[in-house]
């Protein structure tokens, strides 16, 4: 069976995504270029949101000691390889890739993109740090690069996103969504499931409200406590704070998301992987494509594909 994204996977995969833009495979090699974020420098807060360190988000390629070329190509070492002829796109990931001086932002993708095996870049940021001056240079690098942004948006629900010290409300994620979409740039959202204070229910009615963005892609993660992390030290006195998915259980929960999700919506991924050093719980065992097996197995036994109940 086709579905409406064009092949036989039970919902529309990113690889896919990939291979349609591109004609073939291009792989993502992470950039941290030094930047910061609002709520840690005092703009809007200080220590970060609740579940965050960052370090969990960068390979072990990218040292602040190195250059962002020399990160881009010891990451392009890394998968060459196996991939010889393959192409990148840069992802500036750690902290908030759009906060700052459009000049400076700027020189800084232009150092990415001077690589000669990277075709485009993906810019990690949050909703609040999206300036239109930013975007109408971005539309401009589109006529010769792949340009899209990911926005940490970690719930559709305020009380939530003050609850772990984000910073900025849901009105401002659908108000750069809409920005950044108005113009022609893809823009994905990340969402993490499991949040304290949000019921089943309101985690399966994220699905419900992304839906009517204009999204191109959506990850999510489970809820990781992480060493560094406010969550983590609240975990090692008040662990019941918390109410952490086994991996079965989060299984069931992506399926049901999946089922209600606007199928013209890419999913990048459905889970995230803490470095082990710093992952206090819930420690699962699984790589990432081992728990995709598990949700694509389950939408089998259940005759269930993303955008079923849509």
């Amino acid at each position: 069976m086709n579905y409406p994204w064009g092949h036989d996977k039970r919902y529309n995969d990113y690889s896919s995504y990939i291979k349609r833009t591109f004609g073939e495979r291009v792989q993502k090699v992470s950039v941290n270029a030094g930047f910061t974020c609002p709520n840690r420098d005092g703009t809007k807060g200080e220590g970060g949101c609740a579940f965050c360190n960052n370090s969990t988000f960068n390979p072990s390629y990218c040292g602040s000691e190195l250059s962002i070329l020399g990160q881009i190509e010891k990451g392009v070492s890394f998968f060459r390889p196996k991939y010889q002829t393959q192409q990148y796109l840069a992802y500036f990931q750690a902290y908030s890739n759009t906060y700052g001086e459009t000049k400076v932002l700027l020189d800084k993708y232009q150092q990415a993109l001077d690589h000669p095996k990277v075709q485009g870049i993906i810019l990690g940021t949050r909703p609040d740090c999206i300036s239109d001056d930013l975007l109408d240079h971005l539309v401009e690098w589109q006529e010769n690069y792949y340009v899209a942004i990911e926005l940490g948006a970690e719930s559709t629900l305020d009380a939530t996103l003050k609850r772990v010290n984000r910073g900025h409300s849901f009105i401002e994620t659908i108000d750069a969504t809409q920005r950044i979409a108005e113009r022609g740039i893809p823009v994905g959202l990340h969402l993490i499931l499991g949040l304290p204070g949000e019921d089943r229910q309101e985690l399966i009615n994220h699905a419900h409200v992304v839906s009517k963005l204009p999204i191109n892609f959506l990850k999510l993660h489970q809820l990781q406590i992480v060493k560094g992390s406010q969550f983590g030290h609240i975990f090692e006195t008040s662990p019941e704070y918390f109410k952490l998915y086994d991996c079965d259980d989060f299984v069931e929960l992506v399926v049901d998301f999946l089922e209600v999700l606007n199928p013209e919506i890419v999913m990048e991924r459905f889970i995230s992987q803490a470095p082990h050093d710093l992952l206090i719980a819930p420690k699962w065992g699984l790589k990432n494509f081992e728990f995709v097996g598990r949700v694509e197995k389950r939408l089998k036994e259940r005759d269930s594909w993303q955008g079923k109940l849509y």
